[in-house]
This record gives structure tokens, C-alpha cells and sequence, in this order.
């Protein structure tokens, strides 16, 4: 029999981290980048696990760093896809505003959800269980994955161990800050002692970097715009990342044709979109989440870009079901 272990990958942006639950039915929580789907699975392999072995993917959340990987195992190895029952919905429909792509302008490749989680569900994976957090905040379908025989928390981008997730404001509600906080508050109540997040390292004091999340989201509450800026930066980062930079007479035009620099700019900062612009600029220098490099803006965090071949297909939801049609 398979002994049981809980394996964390850290990974580089544009992936999220995964972890694998290696046990008789084995497990892994999320999948990466569309454009990192051979590590992902190369990853599985080394870890001892063939990829057809997989009982079930588990996604946190449907964003495209966590989520991308789920359409090449799915594909290759029929591989079964669960996710919170509210992300299922506009997923299995191919709704344009699935995975939140449109609006932030980030490709996924197509894929469904075959298990429909909800609140308080139970996952198996042979010798552990798994039970079901439903922790809105990030997103409205977000969950996390508490393993109570070694007191782990899966906790996806809900918090990291020195930064909490963005708040997506226009797609999720103004009520994503209170959201997050309540998630907070119920999690706080767990016994934990390791957790999981979807980027960064693994976090040996939970309970301290879930008190620091609690105490930022309240200076928020009193500072909305504090919201806007620290959403603005990790967007237009990842964008930087999966584009490997954007050359200075590049960005007016690639800023201003994604929805989410429309919408903070006028509705956050009240602001034109064309006088937004540089504004971001200075303050992605100033905070050093960006910096110039041969007139080239490049993204400060380590990162692998993506294929320029791969990034130039360009898949979103609003096309799978004609371009991408998938079984049920």
C-alpha cells in the first residue's frame, strides 16, 4: 500500500503552487499555467504519482495560475476536475465572465468541472479526509482544503504567508473585503499547523499570518483605495509576467484595451484611463513590483515567461464551446 504524504510544490509565476496528496486515491490541488502544463505533470511524475493515477484535481478558485493545467490533464488522461459548485456553473457554461479571463485579459484553455463542491464536503484520498472550506473573498467561488489528521491548511490565494490575495471589487462586489475578513475569521478557529497558499513559501505560523492578513484588510475597510492600488499592482505584474514585459511604446495601447485598467481608473481613482497610465507606472517603480530594463517594464518577482507561441493563441472562455468543444 501507498504510504500517505502531502507534497508541496512551490512554483514560479505565471503558475500557482499545487499539492499533491499522495495516498491511495491520490489528489492534487490546483494545476499551474496553461503554459506550464508539462511541468505540471512532470512534477506529478517525479513525485511518484503517473498522472492517470490521479483520482482528482481540486482547484481553489478558478483563476488562470491555478486552473491552467486542467484542460492538458483532462485531455491526455481524463483526468476529474472538482471546484466550488458556484465556479462549476460558469465554467461548465463557457460564460465569458468564467475564470474572471475577459476582464483581466489572461488565457485558459478549456476544460469542465466534473464535481460540484459545496460548504463542509469531504474529500477521500484512502487513509486522510479532506474537508471543504467555503472562504469567499478572493473569489466568490474560492474554498480551502483543511486536512485534520496533520492539523494542514490548503488556503489558496485567500492569504499568503506575508500578503493576502487581491480583491477583485468589479467582478466579485465591494463585499469581497468583508468576505475575506469573515474567511479569515473562520479559519482562525482551526487547529492548524502548516499552511498552504496558493504563492509564496509554506507558512509555519498560520495563525500569525492570518491575524496580519485580518489586521490589513481592516486598514482597508477604512482605506478603500488601498484595495484599488494593491489589485492594480499584482494585475498589471502578472500581466508583465506573461508577457515577459511590455516595451515602453507598447504600454498605453496594452493597458488600455483591458478592462480592468477601465474600470480602476475611472470608478477607483476617478480618473481618465489615459491619465491613470502613468500614474500605475510610477508607482509600480516606486513599490518595486516593477522596474525598466532596456526600455523594457519588466516584473520584479522570479518568474518563467511563457512561450510567445503559446501566449498568442489568445484562448478565453467566450470561445471554448466553438473553438474547444468539450464532452460532458
Amino acid at each position: 500500500m501507498r504510504k500517505s504524504s502531502i507534497i508541496f510544490f512551490q512554483r514560479k509565476f505565471p503558475s500557482a503552487n499545487m499539492v499533491l496528496i499522495k495516498d491511495q486515491l491520490p489528489i492534487l490541488i490546483d494545476t499551474g499555467f496553461g503554459s506550464d502544463a508539462e511541468e505540471t505533470e512532470q512534477l506529478v511524475r517525479e513525485a511518484g504519482i503517473l498522472p492517470e493515477e490521479l483520482h482528482l484535481v481540486v482547484n481553489t478558485h478558478y483563476h488562470s495560475d491555478h486552473v491552467g493545467g486542467n484542460f492538458y490533464l483532462q485531455k491526455n488522461y481524463g483526468t476529474t476536475i472538482a471546484a466550488h459548485k458556484w465556479d462549476a456553473g460558469l465554467i461548465n457554461s463557457c460564460d465569458r465572465e468564467a475564470c474572471s479571463a475577459e476582464w483581466l485579459d489572461q488565457p485558459v484553455e478549456p476544460y469542465q468541472v466534473n464535481i460540484k463542491l459545496s460548504n463542509n464536503d469531504e474529500i477521500h484520498t484512502g487513509s486522510r479526509t479532506l474537508k471543504v472550506l467555503h472562504t469567499p473573498g478572493h473569489t466568490l467561488g474560492h474554498i480551502s482544503l483543511y486536512e485534520p489528521e496533520e492539523e494542514i491548511l490548503i488556503c489558496g490565494d485567500l492569504f499568503h504567508k506575508n500578503d493576502i490575495g487581491w480583491l477583485n471589487i468589479f467582478r466579485e462586489g465591494v463585499a469581497s473585503i468583508q468576505r475575506s475578513m469573515e474567511s479569515l475569521d473562520r479559519l482562525s478557529k482551526l487547529q492548524i499547523q502548516h499552511a498552504y497558499s496558493g504563492h509564496g513559501p509554506r507558512i509555519d505560523n498560520p495563525l500569525v499570518a492570518i491575524d496580519a492578513a485580518r489586521t490589513r484588510l481592516d486598514k482597508w475597510i477604512k482605506a478603500p483605495e488601498k484595495v484599488a492600488w494593491h489589485a492594480c499592482k499584482r494585475i498589471f505584474a502578472f500581466t508583465l509576467i506573461m508577457k515577459n514585459g511590455l516595451a515602453k511604446e507598447e504600454i498605453d495601447n496594452d493597458l488600455l484595451r483591458c478592462g480592468w485598467f477601465q474600470d480602476f481608473a475611472r470608478y477607483s481613482f476617478q480618473l481618465r484611463p489615459e491619465e491613470f497610465i502613468q500614474i500605475l507606472l510610477d508607482e509600480m517603480i516606486r513599490s518595486g513590483a516593477a522596474c525598466w530594463h532596456n526600455n523594457y517594464l519588466i516584473a520584479s518577482a522570479p518568474y518563467q515567461a511563457p512561450p510567445v507561441k503559446w501566449m498568442n493563441r489568445n484562448i478565453k472562455p467566450k470561445d471554448w464551446s466553438t473553438q474547444y468543444p468539450l464532452r460532458d
